[in-house]
């Protein structure tokens, strides 16, 4: 499995790092100073690619999704933030019939604790005694707040018939690899549920082993598919 990595950063650096465990080798590496423009993205360097993995920036996701795409290159997208233009990754998914794995957290821990909000959520949607919060904190280099994360916990609670207020707070300081928490409170008790991320490599095994999966595949499909599967 030869992956190009879309963003040099610390988690790109973990994903190298994890990479051959799963029979995974880097074959290219752009950044912001080979990639600014999107000028690493041609057909010559992405030659003998198997597959792509997109921990970038939030402004640049669609553009790589439209651009990896036309080189007919599946694609797993870590990158949050952009959730506003899902529908359009979508389409371009299909225009060009390639493969892509999105997922606001690749920790599969991550992905049972949204299913553990909205189970809490379903059950609690009919108890009009119980309020809600939805709290994070990461470290301060993170962009985007609240995380995509935490928008997507909110997403699932509501989903699952939760229709009253949630509140919703983030902060962002030190070098916090992540810290997700739900509640609900009453006059009578509290329930809380808490994920604590210990650092960056659950998350770069998930992205791993979702590159593994989308090769041969074609669609736009959430992590949440694999690990549930």
């Amino acid at each position: 499995m030869k992956i190009a990595l879309i963003g040099y950063g610390k988690m790109g650096r973990m994903i190298e790092q994890v990479a051959p465990q799963y029979g995974g080798e880097i074959g290219l590496k752009l950044d912001e100073f080979n990639n600014a423009k999107f000028e690493g993205l041609t057909a010559e360097n992405f030659r003998d690619i198997d597959v792509a993995i997109d921990f970038s920036i939030p402004r640049t996701a669609l553009e790589i999704i439209e651009r990896t795409s036309a080189l007919g290159v599946n694609l797993v997208v870590g990158t949050t933030g952009w959730l506003a233009h899902i529908d359009e990754a979508k389409a371009i998914v299909a225009k060009h019939a390639t493969g892509l794995v999105w997922s606001a957290n690749f920790s599969p821990g991550v992905n049972a604790f949204f299913r553990l909000a909205s189970e809490a959520a379903r059950l609690l949607a009919g108890q009009a005694d119980y309020e809600a919060w939805a709290y994070e904190i990461h470290h301060s280099a993170k962009i985007d707040a609240p995380s995509g994360t935490l928008l997507k916990l909110v997403e699932e609670m509501k989903k699952s018939g939760y229709g009253r207020r949630i509140d919703i707070s983030s902060s962002r300081a030190g070098a916090h690899p992540g810290i997700h928490e739900i509640g609900f409170d009453s006059a009578a008790d509290t329930i809380t549920l808490r994920h604590v991320a210990r650092n960056r490599e659950g998350f770069a095994r998930g992205a791993l082993r979702a590159a593994q999966w989308v090769i041969s595949k074609r669609g736009f499909y959430e992590f949440s598919d694999i690990v549930f599967a």
